[in-house]
């Protein structure tokens, strides 16, 4: 097993070293780390050529451009990223929604197809950026665990069922969504081809296989060798066998891509919901590693070096990018501990993109997609759905919505409405905070919850807790609480508010609080509260109600409540009382 412990470096970048983390961690660089970050850049190459090259077919790109997208994408990321691990490239969310996106602007099989993906991966890095220069990092914080598991999930099934024509050798046309694909299978189910169906098919075995059995093998890459030595030695193109034709060696210089600028606006929705996602994927998994080698991942600096990668790789006509999980994981797991080892990946696969690019002419296309399916295979997360079905079923609500949307609907405005129904819900649960009134534990002096332990309440008095924000949405709420025990309750003459959980309070809340008092004041019953928040008192103190209130607000529950009746039940034990045991 390699070593877990990051190399040796101060906990925090000063000066130009903040925004340059290359001149933070290249500056205390220490030999013993190279052998690590040397093996770990060499295993990441020989998975990105067949990954990065799938992924660019996904996205509708020439498969060379996925080679491009990663050299320039790794580099930016070593010089800008806080991850000592997190590994940057085409992946296969960020492909999907590139050719989802554009395919409303431009067919992937006009010319001018490329530089428009080119286009969106600089808006995307354009975004990106502007974020980080705002230090926007928490907005990613809005995407909840069940929305991210649902989409992704939902995205690696439309992935999987995007590469059926290749893997079949059959041209499904232009579909829409899964509906659209699978109609279109149905259509064209008779016209497979039996030599790509029997590539495609040993493909996913020999990867299927080799992932179990040596996951750290270059499996993809003896697959992709194989079958285009295979190819061109029985000249299957010939036999109806698509490949990927002639692929240019060398790099493209770096350059603005040549399309009219007014498609700007039009694929803006596209490149923010990427921008979005691409951060959210990266960040997660940098963040994943770094609780394992105790590193520090700045987020903001991370929408930088996102953005950078973006921004690199359209100059070089690529397409947007991301931190890949996959990818990631065998980064860390081979060794990797600083940016070095992207570095050494960068390196490896320049030297292919300038010598070794012509070997891949007879490569089958049905490899390429075989890879795909085989990659996103893993992000569909039955496990989470069950998980979060126990855990709360508001949340597999959320889950759900999201899987069905995205499949259903489309992968961008899957992810809208996800975010939309979480954040319904979000507010929902805010506008009606847990509010339960207190009795005394049976033999003992502690208060708790009425409905869950054994308690002993008092006819003239009730305390009431409030667990959340007092704020404009949720002052409702209260209200009819007090007013469901004054009508249960004649003989109350006493509320008291335990405030400890009440952590922010707005106009709305404190204006609240003194409408209350005087209503139940008519009512012949004293409001009090207790254990209040300091920063909940300022606000009370600033909308004038501290002084109407101040003597009747209590360092604690009890105190509220002997100021009320010094002989209540609720702090004093009766004869027959047993002891009950508080945990």
């Amino acid at each position: 097993m390699p070593d877990t412990t990051r190399a040796p470096r101060p906990a925090s970048p000063t000066g130009i070293a903040r925004f340059l983390p290359i001149l933070h961690w290249g500056r205390h660089y220490r030999r013993p780390t190279l052998r690590g970050d040397l093996t770990a850049g060499l295993t990441v190459a020989v998975m990105l050529v067949p990954q990065a090259m799938a992924y660019a077919e996904l996205a509708g790109m020439p498969p060379v451009t996925g080679l491009y997208a990663a050299i320039v994408a790794i580099v930016a990321y070593a010089l800008l990223g806080t991850s000592g691990s997190l590994a940057v490239g085409p992946v296969a969310i960020t492909s999907l929604l590139t050719l989802s996106g554009l395919r409303s602007v431009v067919a992937p099989e006009d010319p001018t197809y490329p530089a428009v993906a080119a286009l969106l991966a600089v808006s995307v890095g354009a975004v990106l950026v502007v974020a980080g220069l705002l230090r926007l990092g928490f907005v990613v914080d809005f995407l909840s665990r069940p929305v991210i598991s649902g989409f992704t999930s939902a995205a690696a099934i439309t992935i999987a069922l995007s590469q059926a024509g290749p893997l079949l050798g059959v041209d499904l046309g232009r579909t829409d969504g899964v509906v659209g694909t699978i109609t279109a299978l149905g259509r064209e189910v008779g016209g497979v081809d039996g030599w790509t169906l029997g590539i495609a098919l040993a493909s996913i075995l020999v990867l299927v296989t080799g992932k179990r059995l040596a996951p750290r093998a270059p499996t993809a890459l003896v697959v992709l060798a194989a079958a285009t030595a295979v190819t061109w030695l029985a000249s299957l193109d010939a036999k109806g066998v698509a490949i990927v034709g002639d692929v240019p060696t060398g790099l493209p210089s770096p350059r603005m891509p040549g399309v009219d600028a007014s498609l700007v606006g039009a694929i803006a929705p596209t490149a923010l919901t990427i921008a979005v996602v691409a951060y959210a994927e990266g960040v997660s998994v940098a963040k994943a590693i770094a609780r394992r080698t105790r590193e520090k991942v700045d987020a903001d600096q991370e929408l930088l070096a996102t953005g950078a990668s973006n921004l690199a790789s359209g100059m070089f006509g690529g397409f947007p990018v991301a931190g890949g999980f996959s990818r990631t994981a065998v980064n860390h797991s081979a060794g990797a501990r600083t940016p070095m080892a992207s570095l050494v990946a960068a390196a490896v696969l320049t030297v292919a993109v300038l010598w070794l690019t012509p070997a891949l002419h007879h490569l089958p296309k049905a490899v390429l997609a075989a890879v795909v399916v085989v990659a996103v295979a893993g992000l569909v997360d039955w496990r989470d759905a069950v998980a979060t079905y126990r855990t709360r079923r508001a949340d597999f609500a959320a889950l759900v919505v999201t899987f069905a949307a995205t499949l259903l609907v489309g992968v961008e405005p899957g992810l809208a409405i996800g975010l939309l129904f979480s954040l319904a819900l979000f507010v929902h649960r805010s506008a009606h905070p847990h509010t339960t009134e207190l009795g005394r534990v049976e033999g003992t002096a502690t208060l708790r919850n009425v409905d869950r332990w054994p308690t002993r309440t008092c006819e003239r008095i009730a305390v009431l807790r409030v667990d959340g924000p007092l704020f404009f949405a949720s002052t409702r709420s209260l209200e009819e609480r007090i007013a469901a025990l004054l009508a249960d309750r004649p003989q109350l003459d006493t509320v008291v508010v335990d405030a400890s959980a009440i952590g922010d309070l707005d106009t709305t809340g404190a204006h609240l609080l003194s409408d209350l008092d005087e209503d139940l004041a008519e009512s012949g019953v004293t409001l009090r509260l207790a254990t209040v928040r300091g920063p909940v008192r300022d606000v009370i103190r600033r909308a004038g109600g501290w002084d109407r209130l101040a003597d009747r607000i209590h360092p604690s529950v009890e105190a509220a409540v002997r100021a009320a009746d010094p002989g209540s039940v609720l702090l004093h034990a009766t004869p027959d009382e047993r002891p009950t045991a508080v945990l």
